[in-house]
This record gives C-alpha cells, structure tokens and sequence, in this order.
C-alpha cells in the first residue's frame, strides 16, 4: 500500500459527522442509540475537540445523526437476515459499520463510494492503526461531478444481478434535481428486491421554528466552504420523484418517525433536528 497518498484529507462533513457519533457515547445518557467510537480514533483529533463550536451547540443534529445511522443499521442488518448479500453506502465518508460489526458485515459485500480522497485517507489511517481492510470492503472512489457512480461500482465487483440494499445520506443536499433524478433511475433498475434509503432535506419553511436559524447557518457556512447546499425537497415531491424513477414502494421516514423508534422514553431531552426526510424504497 505504499501507493498510497498520506497528503490527502477526509471531507470535513464526514468527520464532522465521525466526531459527533463519537461525542453521543461520550457524553450522552444511556442507553445510546448508538455505540461508535471507532470514527474517533481514525480522525484522531485535538485534545479539546468536544469543545469545537461544532460539537457545543448542536445537540439535535448529533441527535439526528446517530438515530440516521442506527436506522441503516437496523435495515442492513434486517436485509441481510432476509438473504441480501450486497450493500452499497453512497457518500461514506468514514462509516465504521464494516469493522465494527464484522459478524453481520462478514456476510455481506460492501461497497463504499465516496470521493477519492476521503477514501484513501481512510485507507491509510485504517492500516496505521492496525485495523486492516476486510475482504469484503470495496472502496469505490468517484468525483461525482465527473464520474459514473454506478460504472466504477461495477467494475469494483458489484454483481447487478443480485438484489442489494443501497443508502445514501448527507448527499442529496449537494446534487441538483436532474442528477438526483438520473440516480433514482439506475437505482431503480436494480434486481428485484432490492432496497434503496436515501436521505433528503426539507427546505427552510418546513422545518421546526428552533431549527430554522442552525439551518441558515449551516447554509452559509457550506457556501463560504465552496460547497453550497443544492436541493430541498417537501415529503410529497420525495416520493412523486420515487415513483417516477420506477420504484414499486416507497415511503418517507420522518423525524417523529425517528423520535419514536429511538427516542421515547429518554430523559435528557435529546431528539433529532427536523431537516432531514428519509425515502425508503423498493424495486
């Protein structure tokens, strides 16, 4: 592996996003929704990193980010149950599930896509630190803005034949409607039986009120950052463009959907940020 660029650097969401998974263990009261810590070690970051204004004061995206990632767990590990042996994660940033569940993942073939240097930077920090890369993990870099997601998916060994489970999320918000689209539709083409559960925003007017000022921030930030936020969907357009793409069932998973099956019953208040809609559907 000595090919392999140590220069690179992991796509700041995606360790934004690592850190906070992290951080609900940390200092979140049990039971945790969900237990990873394996993000933060592969970032390895300051000392005082719990103290980023990132990490402070935003609890209810935390919130929103473990129950997302608690709710594919659970499908892949309910897919797979049912015999579907191939996953695809679509923006994966640095997603743990392969290592820290090899029990289940052992079973699967795993494909995570993501833009090129944010995989090779996980590559390198999984071999410094000793964890390795599975047999069954396939790293699929792609620059979605120039390349097939799809063709560089197949020439990683994805066998199109065979039903798969394929999520995305943190994604949508970057691609504009026509390519959201075209995506929906090599999806749909999937073999029978596969499941697709991809993550979309709500634009501003539909989010909760005490949302609504985070939401503005994070807008300006990411403009600032050179990577403006493109696409805002209402539930009702999510499912027309499912149906359209030729999906056969899809339906929206709500954040009062995600506060029920992951958050009743808890008393520190913690419940997820309303931007975020999941569509969960099947061909």
């Amino acid at each position: 592996m000595s090919n392999v660029k140590k220069s690179t650097n992991p796509d700041t969401s995606a360790v934004r996003t690592a850190l906070w998974r992290a951080l609900h263990v940390q200092i979140d009261a049990k039971p945790h929704i969900l237990e990873d810590q394996l993000g933060l070690k592969l970032v390895a970051p300051t000392d005082d990193w719990q103290q980023r204004p990132d990490m402070k004061f935003t609890k209810r995206l935390r919130a929103s980010v473990v129950a997302r990632s608690r709710f594919i767990e659970d499908l892949i590990i309910e897919q797979s149950s049912l015999g579907i042996s191939q996953y695809v994660i679509l923006g994966a940033g640095l997603d743990t599930f392969a290592l820290r569940r090899p029990g289940i993942a052992s079973k699967l073939q795993i494909y995570e896509i993501d833009q090129p240097d944010t995989l090779t930077w996980k590559q390198q920090r999984l071999l410094e630190i000793g964890l390795g890369i599975p047999y069954y993990l396939h790293f699929v870099p792609v620059n979605f803005e120039t390349t097939s997601w799809w063709k560089q998916l197949l020439k990683a060994g994805f066998d199109s034949s065979k039903p798969a489970v394929i999520v995305s999320t943190g994604v949508t918000l970057y691609l504009t409607k026509e390519a959201i689209i075209a995506s929906l539709k090599e999806i749909a083409k999937l073999a029978s039986g596969s499941t697709l559960a991809m993550a979309f925003y709500l634009p501003l007017e539909l989010l909760d009120e005490e949302d609504k000022s985070m939401q503005e921030m994070a807008e300006k930030g990411a403009k600032a950052a050179g990577t403006p936020f493109v696409s805002f969907f209402s539930p009702h357009e999510i499912i027309a463009m499912s149906n359209e793409a030729g999906f056969k069932n899809s339906r929206t998973i709500s954040t009062k959907d995600m506060e029920q099956l992951y958050f009743s019953g808890r008393t520190d208040n913690l419940v997820p940020a309303s931007g975020e809609v999941f569509l969960l559907a099947t061909t």
